[in-house]
């Protein structure tokens, strides 16, 4: 005599299996938004320290126009002469988990950057929501 499974064991398995993934997945997908968004400001405290670096060396943060561009390469040698030869930050600007490059505003010596969240637009809400420096810092 054979022994297998009767097709009312199966489906009972594949009910649970459903009713399973059914509560396990949402709670996933949450989870993945909030690490990206502390990820972000990991990486923006990371920004901030070489900016802090910057200003030690020059005097002064870099400028909105020059951006996070001048931690990696010198935006004008005539006006930081005293720029590191291998800048900042390694290699190249950083971009935020959803592959944007992060915003830099210097306003007037008053330092903020900028992530525009998932849908990489200006303002939205929940994962789409812009994620500023000043908001980490909370």
């Amino acid at each position: 005599m054979k022994k297998a499974f009767s097709l009312i064991e199966i489906m009972i398995v594949i009910i649970i299996l459903g009713l399973l993934a059914g509560l396990v997945l949402p709670n996933l997908l949450g989870q993945s938004e909030q690490a990206k968004k502390k990820i972000v400001c990991i990486q923006m405290h990371s920004i901030n320290d070489a900016l802090k670096n910057f200003k030690l060396q020059n005097g002064t943060y870099p400028s909105t126009e020059e951006g996070i561009k001048a931690l990696i390469t010198n935006p004008d040698p005539d006006k930081y002469k005293s720029y590191p030869d291998g800048g900042f930050l390694d290699g190249k600007v950083p971009v935020d988990p959803w592959k944007n490059p992060y915003i830099f505003v210097n306003n007037d010596g008053d330092i903020d950057m900028v992530s525009l969240g998932a849908d990489g637009k200006e303002g939205g809400s929940k994962e789409n929501a812009d994620i500023t420096f000043t908001s980490c810092k909370k």
